[in-house]
């Protein structure tokens, strides 16, 4: 694993370790964040994007078309690519919060709310 990887990786862990309920598991052999058993964000396979959920990925995609993706394969499914090298760490936090809030339930959301 190359150290931007690494270092993508520590962030990751980083945000995800202030929201309750997580966990990291492997999917598909690479490093994947849950809520209880919900799947929010993986690592893809080829070290360079997080796979992660979201409701809004049509706007993040016209937004910026180069850091935020879908292949044919994610195209009926809540998920989309972000490009490590270039999604700014404000973003991606804000990603990966926005993912587990909408995986999370009214009992987490409060509980994460109250913990702000």
């Amino acid at each position: 694993m190359e150290q931007k990887t690494i270092l993508a990786l520590t962030f990751i862990r980083n945000v995800i370790a202030e929201l309750p309920a997580t966990s990291e598991k492997l999917c598909f052999d690479t490093p994947a964040f849950y809520l209880n058993k919900c799947l929010f964000a993986r690592l893809k396979e080829d070290e360079e994007h997080l796979v992660i959920y979201t409701e809004e990925r049509e706007q993040w995609m016209q937004k910026d078309p180069e850091t935020f993706t879908i292949t044919p394969h994610y195209i009926n499914y809540k998920y989309m690519l972000v490009n490590l090298d270039r999604a700014a760490p404000e973003v991606l936090k804000e990603l990966l919060i926005s993912a587990w809030k909408q995986r999370a339930n009214k009992s987490l959301l409060k509980q994460y709310l109250a913990n702000l």
